[in-house]
């Protein structure tokens, strides 16, 4: 019989991949807890790139460049905010395990980073997996008002740019349904994932200092007519 460390010597990079493209991730009941376990959620979270929506007081920050947003420049930083304990929550499903597949994920040019800054300390940000035109978001953080979701705001330009045609969001949060994330069911979520991994998604098309206007911009044109 296959233990629980068994599954977590069995788990690659290369293999982590593979999931991805089945639809399953990993996760771990807590960060402590060297296990992981596979999740195929029933209902999921996506954030369709066509109905994105901003809400007022963001785009009025993100045109006045209140934070300076960066790519792939802090991987560990990130992550480590990612899994920090904060008020209300003590612990989190990022474990070592996790951490090391997605260094070597980000590596190999697969996980990426979205980050925001002020007066030179990483306040917020993102990280997930790229996948042809899918992007699967993993998880988010921030430590000052609207730094998380301005992160949110410029991966779903970078996407709209680089071609994409899905953003994994797995769940669905409040925090997440202000932007337009929608649920659906594991079979919609399997045909819109073998769509997206048809497509060769470009993370890094759009240029590292893209300004505000320009990502709001960028995202507006994208609107599908309501």
């Amino acid at each position: 019989m296959t233990s629980r460390d068994d599954i977590v010597l069995e788990i690659t990079p290369d293999v982590l991949l593979k999931a991805y493209a089945c639809g399953i991730f990993p996760m771990a009941e807590a960060a402590d807890d060297p296990a992981l376990y596979w999740i195929e959620p029933e209902r999921r979270g996506i954030l369709p790139l066509d109905h994105l929506h901003i809400p007022s007081r963001l785009k009025r920050t993100i045109r006045h460049g209140t934070f300076e947003v960066r790519i792939d420049s802090a991987f560990d930083a990130v992550i480590a905010g990612c899994g920090a304990s904060k008020p209300g929550r003590q612990s989190t499903w990022i474990n070592d395990k996790i951490r090391m597949l997605c260094k070597t994920l980000f590596e190999k040019g697969f996980c990426h980073t979205v980050e925001t800054w002020h007066e030179g300390q990483l306040v917020g940000g993102l990280y997930g997996v790229s996948l042809g035109g899918a992007f699967f978001g993993e998880s988010m953080f921030s430590t000052e008002r609207d730094a998380s979701k301005v992160a949110l705001t410029y991966l779903a330009a970078r996407l709209i740019h680089g071609g994409y045609r899905l953003l994994d969001c797995q769940f669905v949060t409040d925090h997440l349904r202000q932007f337009g994330t929608i649920e659906i069911n594991r079979a919609e979520f399997h045909v819109e994932l073998e769509a997206a991994l048809a497509v060769s998604g470009q993370f890094l098309r759009l240029p590292s200092d893209a300004s505000g206007i320009e990502i709001l911009d960028i995202i507006e044109a994208a609107q599908a007519p309501v």
